[in-house]
């Protein structure tokens, strides 16, 4: 094969799985592939001083969403950004503190507080992720396709009640139920917030659209539908008809949320991600002939050895079988603590699997 239709494979191979198309190799990217296991990632971490800085300015934004495409030979870049930039342009005074991660300066602890909320315009206060990916777009110059995310509505009201990450979310949970007119107000303009975002990331250029409900496996699958999927739904929905988004394909990950995968499936997404608590095997006989499948690689596998890594890779592969639609990644972000080694040896194996060359 020579190497002009390669680096064409490489442009494409991704959005056509996730449209279930055939490909010439299964597409890989990892979460979270711009990160601080790469020492290129800490050194310009390092000159922005602080993650909000590096994720709130473009230049540097698109600087570290393009070194894992530059040092691997992976098949996407995803923004390099941040689920909780919208509840901060929803005015919650976002700040992160070291060694403890995000925290809201104003949580919301009423209805009240809820009824005060609006609707972002995105190319106003959230700018600098559409700048960002216009920049982005342009230094590809497509050599992969690139992926816009958001958070969840509920994931995003886990953060905005909490005021910040919680082992059992038991504040948000207790709301949910004692308040579930109020609950399902934030869950709404939460939906149309992240919608008009995702919207705003297309017409700027993002390839693929990637929500993650990050907290919806919290939740027992009765109260998963009503306060989770419903709103995913209505994202996809709002996308469907948007001028810039509806042809665009969204991938939908709720982490941990096996029990849900045929109500996700009935959003109309393109694709699901999915963890490694349930096999590909048994996702793709549940929701197959529906979605594409992203995932679902345990991450801690990156911290074996190369061959261990190979192995865990193929059972991966052979799990979801010979079958199109299947966007290779982990089931949750790559670690700090992996050597960026391991992930070249991961990229090859994915790569090198069924599809000799």
């Amino acid at each position: 094969m020579h190497h002009m239709d390669e680096a064409s494979n490489r442009g494409n191979r991704f959005l056509r799985a996730l449209r279930r198309q055939p490909v010439d190799a299964t597409p890989v990217w990892i979460m979270r592939q711009a990160g601080r296991y790469l020492p290129e990632y800490r050194a310009t971490r390092e000159r922005a001083g602080s993650f909000l800085a590096l994720a709130q300015t473009p230049e540097l934004a698109c600087e570290v969403t393009l070194q894992p495409v530059e040092r691997f030979e992976l098949d996407a870049a995803i923004l390099f950004s941040d689920i909780l930039t919208v509840p901060d342009a929803m005015g919650l005074g976002l700040h992160f503190v070291e060694g403890e991660g995000p925290k809201f300066a104003r949580p919301l602890r009423s209805a009240e507080d809820i009824a005060r909320l609006g609707v972002p315009d995105p190319e106003q206060s959230l700018r600098y992720v559409t700048d960002a990916l216009r920049l982005i777009r342009r230094e590809l110059h497509g050599r992969v396709p690139l992926i816009g995310f958001a958070g969840s509505p509920w994931t995003l009201a886990c953060y905005m009640v909490e005021g910040e990450g919680s082992r059992d979310f038991a504040r948000v949970k207790a709301f949910a139920f004692n308040e579930p007119a109020a609950m399902h107000a934030l869950l709404d303009i939460n939906a149309r917030a992240v919608a008009a975002y995702l919207a705003a990331q297309a017409a700027a250029g993002a390839q693929a659209l990637m929500v993650f409900d990050s907290w919806g496996g919290m939740l027992a699958p009765a109260m998963f539908e009503e306060f989770s999927q419903r709103y995913l739904a209505q994202i996809a929905e709002l996308l469907r008809n948007d001028p810039h988004a509806r042809d665009v394909s969204l991938i939908l990950f709720s982490k941990g949320a096996n029990a849900g995968l045929e109500v996700l499936a009935d959003t109309g997404c393109a694709a699901l991600g999915v963890d490694w608590t349930i096999t590909l095997d048994a996702a793709r006989h549940r929701v197959g002939d529906r979605v594409a499948l992203q995932g679902n690689l345990d991450p801690a596998a990156l911290l074996a050895s190369p061959e261990v890594i190979r192995r865990e890779a193929r059972r991966v592969l052979d799990d979801f079988g010979p079958h199109p639609g299947h966007v290779f990644n982990l089931g949750h972000g790559i670690t700090p603590d992996v050597d960026p080694d391991h992930v070249a040896v991961l990229v090859d194996a994915v790569h090198a699997h069924n599809h000799p060359s």
